[in-house]
């Protein structure tokens, strides 16, 4: 995909049906967006719905793998809406889909949870892309809001400087993909020792996954967007 950065935290050895809720106030974005999806074989849209308050009820009737959620919602923002559901319901992957590529905007949404913020220029092929990667635990980022969170580089921050340089090695093949396995092949450690390093990783960071640290890391700047 030319257009956004894939970094991934897990993967699944085979494909099942992805399921989807598509949040959108507009009809004909979401039913554009649901025969968008429809058009993949192994994703259902089993619901899409105007407003936070009614994603929140759709969920209660049946729970979806991925939210695509907009930014802009009547009364709930989709921001909002991103908070609650990854406090109420962690397992569904929450992609946010946006006209704003603002720091600010990305910032408060990798704050709130979401695995994926997607510019609404992107492709339907890259779109179904992105489902199938924030499903399989992987964070999602436009590639040109991957570039500018990269230039907000600059001097080491408090949690920047409790990380140990091993420490940050680790965090840089946890945002390449690497698994804990292959992460001991590279750096020679044996698994235990990288199980202890990625948990004191979690702790500095105050992250509850991998997930969430990868996505601090590239907020923060601590590591490189891969390439």
């Amino acid at each position: 995909m030319d257009d956004i950065t894939l970094t991934a935290t897990s993967s699944t050895g085979t494909r099942t049906t992805i399921t989807v809720l598509v949040v959108d106030d507009h009809a004909l974005v979401r039913e554009g967006t649901r025969e968008l999806l429809g058009q993949d074989p192994s994703l259902e849209v089993i619901d899409a719905v105007g407003s936070g308050e009614e994603a929140l009820e759709a969920v209660g009737v049946r729970t979806p793998m991925v939210a695509l959620v907009d930014v802009n919602l009547p009364e709930m923002s989709g921001l909002e809406l991103a908070r609650v559901l990854h406090g109420a319901h962690p397992q569904i992957h929450v992609l946010m889909l946006s006209a704003y590529d603002d720091y600010a905007y990305v910032a408060e949404a990798l704050d709130a949870g979401v695995s994926g913020y997607l510019l609404k220029t992107a492709t339907a092929k890259e779109l179904c892309d992105a489902v199938h990667a924030v499903a399989d635990g992987i964070v999602v980022l436009d590639r040109q809001i991957s570039q500018r969170l990269v230039r907000q580089r600059h001097s080491p921050t408090p949690s920047e400087g409790l990380l140990t340089p091993r420490e940050v090695g680790v965090l840089e093949l946890l945002v390449k993909g690497y698994s804990n396995r292959l992460i001991a092949t590279h750096m020679s450690l044996g698994i235990r020792t990288v199980e202890g390093y990625v948990s004191n990783i979690l702790s500095k960071l105050g992250a509850s996954s991998r997930t969430e640290a990868v996505a601090q890391a590239l907020r923060r700047g601590l590591v490189e967007v891969p390439r």
